[in-house]
């Protein structure tokens, strides 16, 4: 697997909580999808157009197309995770060789002079690289479109332990009265869980660990904190910039959102235990990249009465449109089946509870943010804000 230098971990980083900073109601995001465009974008810009890129990447223009092949080949190279940069265009360009030359190899298609059919080569593209979860390319070609670069981020993972299913039924909050499909799952692992201190306020973070280098962080703040404030908490937590006491030192109580740690009876010794209670959750949404131009560094280079990439093309070049479609599904393990055959000896008498034990206790039942993240590297693949989750099917 190629190595990603931590500079270049942080500049996607800082990215994401960018976007995420912007975001408002349910939505799934991947910076680490867009970077490498505008990295290569930034190598063949110039003028303004160079400078907001670069900005907005948080590398010099001049570095960004070596980062760019970088993180395509680090995320291709990650168990769990598909990456790949898809390049065509029509006969009017003429690619300067040495940009071309920059791309990884064999992304460069040809467009189709029939927009309907080129459409359908993108399409086609979009939904086999995205394993069929995004069924379409997320901009829409026109009769005098030239180029189209994209890049597909795929990335599944098994949980190291399961979830067990349950019916959930919040007794408060913007859930409350709905039967959702809780997730449930109990461990001796209570560094899993902590409590950021964030100038916003604070938030509860649970680490889901995969069974491929890929964890599921999921951040629930206090409730008057939004989106955009619970979501780059969660960023500072990963890059270390924000103060997180574990779930081994917190003192009894109420200890942060929809955390408490508690005394319960107990039979036996026993070691201090991770309670948790979440929600499976869909998520899909489309962003449109230009709505928030200043943000990717893309303000100059919308304006079509110029060119603004003399280094990619003889021929003048603007970015007409720019979009993202992204989904995030969460679950006890996807599809799985199982047979119990239990003996229940009759009980000798009433247990004698001689012992203690504490429990930390989580619970995931209001809208909460979610990072997808490279577990070696710290690197954000995906976020996300959960406003709804999945019925509980109850078989009637």
């Amino acid at each position: 697997m190629s190595d990603l230098t931590p500079e270049t971990v942080r500049a996607v980083n800082a990215l994401t909580a960018s976007w995420a900073g912007a975001s408002d109601g349910g939505t799934v995001l991947s910076a680490a999808g867009v970077w490498p465009l505008l990295a290569f974008l930034a190598d063949g810009a110039a003028g303004p157009a160079r400078s907001e890129l670069a900005q907005a990447l948080g590398v010099p223009a001049g570095q960004a197309a070596g980062a760019a092949r970088e993180v395509l080949a680090a995320l291709d190279g990650m168990p769990g995770l598909g990456a790949a940069l898809g390049l065509w265009t029509g006969r009017t360009p003429g690619l300067r060789d040495e940009w071309r030359a920059g791309l990884p190899a064999d992304t460069h298609g040809t467009l189709d002079d029939d927009p309907v059919a080129a459409q359908r080569t993108l399409d086609a593209w979009a939904a086999k690289r995205s394993e069929g979860l995004i069924e379409r390319m997320p901009v829409t070609l026109t009769r005098d479109a030239t180029m189209v670069l994209a890049t597909a981020l795929t990335l599944r993972t098994d949980w190291r332990r399961p979830f067990t299913e349950q019916p959930r039924r919040p007794a408060a909050g913007p859930w409350r009265g709905q039967t959702l499909l809780g997730l449930h799952r109990r461990g001796v692992r209570p560094d899993r869980i902590g409590v950021v201190s964030a100038p916003e306020g604070r938030m509860t973070a649970l680490k889901v660990p995969g069974n491929n280098g890929i964890d599921v962080h999921l951040l629930l703040g206090e409730e008057r904190m939004t989106s955009g404030q619970v979501l780059r908490a969660g960023i500072g937590a990963l890059e270390r910039a924000l103060p997180v006491v574990g779930g081994g030192r917190l003192p009894y109580g109420h200890v942060g959102p929809g955390l408490s740690v508690e005394r319960q009876p107990a039979v036996t010794p026993e070691p201090v235990t991770l309670d948790v209670t979440t929600v499976a959750f869909d998520v899909t949404a489309d962003h449109d990249l230009l709505a928030l131009h200043q943000l990717f560094g893309l303000t100059t280079a919308r304006d079509t009465g110029r060119g603004h990439f003399p280094g990619i093309s003889g021929s003048p070049l603007a970015v007409g449109a720019a979009a993202q479609s992204a989904v995030a599904r969460f679950g006890a393990l996807g599809f799985r089946s199982a047979a119990v055959t239990a003996v229940l000896p009759a009980p000798g008498g009433i247990p004698q509870y001689r012992y203690e034990t504490t429990v930390v206790r989580a619970v995931f039942d209001r809208p909460f943010g979610f990072l997808a993240v490279h577990r070696p590297t710290r690197l954000a693949l995906v976020a996300g804000w959960v406003t709804g989750a999945v019925a509980y099917d109850t078989g009637t």
